[in-house]
């Protein structure tokens, strides 16, 4: 079979390829295998039916090995990549998949993935308003209309939904995949991933269904896939998929819904807007969303759909690059992400959501991941921001819980931030990382089984989120189920097997068991992994010292003390390494360090410090910091 996708050209027979016509050179090996997924096109090939297939029985080398170095060579002469593929996809924990359009030379193409509706290259241009009716026209409601496209999208989503609802194949769940840009420029990225976020943000605010958070959905971004197994991969009854274009001052977006269950088409529709139009007419928009979903509506909900602001259009489009640039999630995101925020509330003083925006953001460039600023520098300026769209906006769910987690992590006033996180998820039950960071809220505050309950509830809203996942085993390691935290690591490294952090937990679940080889194995793994992290290398130093290896845990407590600032002295985690070797003054005396420098009240909860709970002096702390219950 000679077949074609993109430049390339395949002859399955012979064994040949080329590359715009060019011959070019791969291995046997790795061209069995690329021959194989482009038979199996569209499906995924597990590892096993390659290793049966290509590998016989009487081959002795090490088959994983072989097919890693077969895959990494087709990718390498495809010009492909495991993170963002086009031809060669991974499919964590099964095996691959070919995605790209294959065509059989002399016959019309293949088309592997669900067709969406075609949307002309050029939109038509909008009759021009008179000059004097522009004039008359308000800066302010010169807004982007996007919001209203988007409010009438979700107005026929939710009817249908209705309507099926009242069937016994109800669809309780769904997942909005990332909206296809057409325009044909990467810069617009963010305008496409930003209409995905709020069609997932605007849905997610209807209890009766559960949307996938954005984390989830992200990966499957231009992924040639069929609906129904990535249906089976996020556990949703329903996907949503669809394009979007902006040109000539307005946008279109074109979306369809398919029942994955049956593989069944329910719904097309593309809606246009003109980009000068007002964000306020989604006011009313919304409000026909909450008739048509009566009885799955509450009052609450109803008022919080209908909720709608005017906004400058230079500070909405300065808000969605904001919003992509925070979801890249690194140091460098996050401090063009603050920029843009900053230049969003510039332009539009009274702008909420970008607050809140700014909220988030300084929350994320204090913490220990990005060390962007201390704690000390970020998370005030967290809580103003918080504070600062809340006075404008009170039904902003995603700012209560910017606001409870600068109370508690900071301010230690865990009260308030019991008020702020239960308004928070109450207004917006889909959101994920709300219940992810009131997981450990609950957690702190003395209740492990609604801390885990709350954990597994973001999980399900943010299934493929790595930092949910690992924090789950945390969690369950804090509450005593060793086990089952073992096991919930091994499911994190199995969809990501460089993650480290899993790998830190899972250490540390082995080192409660009492598995200190296996313990070690995958500290090291976990050091390696994060360059170094302190707690990382704070929980191989108590693996070391476990195992009797204390000169190895005592120096890698000097590398923590050399590498102490100022601004980060690793007080918790020198003090855990103190307390494994059994220096309890030493490690009380760096508590108190940690103390005086607002350290997050969850270091006192690691079970790396159970030693020290018999101690007046750890009590008293625990007291002061105000988390005895």
């Amino acid at each position: 079979m000679h077949v074609r996708f993109g430049v390339f050209e395949a002859n399955l027979e012979t064994r040949e390829l080329r590359k715009s016509g060019s011959k070019i050179r791969l291995q046997e090996q790795p061209f069995q295998v690329l021959a194989l997924l482009i038979e199996r096109r569209g499906e995924v090939v597990s590892r096993e039916e390659l290793r049966n297939r290509l590998w016989t029985a009487d081959t002795f080398v090490d088959f994983d090995h072989g097919l890693n170095k077969a895959i990494n060579k087709i990718r390498e002469t495809l010009g492909d990549s495991a993170a963002s593929p086009r031809f060669v996809e991974t499919i964590a924990r099964r095996g691959y998949r070919f995605i790209a359009d294959v065509s059989v030379v002399g016959q019309p193409p293949e088309t592997l993935a669900t067709p969406i509706e075609p949307v002309p290259a050029e939109l038509p241009t909008p009759a021009p308003a008179s000059e004097a009716a522009d004039q008359q026209r308000p800066v302010r409601t010169r807004v982007v209309a996007v919001a209203v496209v988007l409010a009438a999208l979700v107005l026929a989503l939710l009817a249908l939904l209705q309507l099926r609802s009242r069937s016994s194949s109800a669809i309780r769940s769904v997942a909005v995949l990332p909206l296809e840009s057409l325009s044909g420029d990467a810069s617009q990225e963010y305008f496409a991933d930003g209409m995905t976020d709020e069609l997932i943000a605007m849905l997610g605010q209807i209890s009766s269904l559960r949307v996938i958070s954005r984390t989830s959905v992200m990966p499957y971004k231009r992924a040639r896939r069929l609906l129904p197994e990535i249906a089976r991969e996020l556990n949703v009854d329903a996907v949503v998929e669809g394009t979007v274009m902006r040109s000539d001052g307005q946008v279109r977006i074109t979306a369809q819904l398919i029942d994955a269950r049956d593989d069944r088409h329910l719904w097309s529709e593309t809606y246009q807007g003109d980009l000068r139009d007002t964000l306020t007419l989604q006011h009313n928009v919304a409000r026909a969303i909450a008739s048509q979903i009566q009885v799955s509506v509450s009052p609450r909900e109803q008022a919080t759909l209908t909720a709608a602001h005017a906004v400058d259009p230079e500070a909405y489009e300065a808000y969605l690059r904001g919003r992509y640039f925070w979801n890249k999630r690194t140091a460098d995101g996050l401090k063009t992400a603050r920029d843009y925020f900053d230049r969003a509330i510039a332009r539009d003083p009274g702008y909420a959501q970008a607050y809140s925006g700014l909220a988030d953001t300084y929350a994320l460039l204090g913490d220990w991941q990005y060390a962007v600023l201390t704690p000390a520098e970020a998370l005030p300026r967290a809580k103003a921001a918080a504070i600062k769209a809340l006075e404008l906006d009170s039904t902003l769910g995603e700012a209560h819980i910017s606001l409870a987690f600068c109370l508690e992590g900071f301010d230690w006033d865990f009260e308030s931030a019991d008020r702020e996180f239960s308004r928070g998820v109450e207004l917006n039950p889909g959101y994920a990382t709300g219940r992810h960071w009131n997981a450990w809220h609950l957690i702190l505050r003395g209740h492990p089984r609604e801390a885990l309950a709350e954990m597994r509830k973001a999980e399900t809203l943010d299934p493929l989120s790595l930092i949910i996942n690992a924090d789950l085993a945390e969690l369950l390691l804090i509450a005593h189920f060793p086990e089952q935290s073992i096991q919930q690591s091994r499911k994190t490294i199995e969809m990501e097997a460089s993650f480290a952090l899993a790998h830190n937990q899972l250490g540390q679940a082995y080192l409660q068991e009492g598995h200190i080889d296996q313990a070690i194995v995958e500290l090291q793994t976990a050091v390696r992994s994060s360059d170094g992290s302190p707690a990382c290398t704070a929980n191989l130093a108590r693996a070391y010292a476990a195992a009797g290896r204390r000169n190895e845990a005592v120096q890698l407590l000097a590398t923590l003390k050399a590498r102490s600032s100022a601004a980060y002295s690793n007080a918790s985690e020198i003090a855990t390494i103190y307390t494994a070797l059994g220096d309890r003054d030493a490690a009380m005396t760096w508590l108190e360090q940690g103390y005086a420098e607002r350290f997050n009240p969850g270091v006192l909860i690691r079970p790396a410090l159970d030693p020290l709970r018999s101690d007046p002096r750890f009590q008293t702390l625990l007291h002061r910091v105000g988390l005895t219950h």
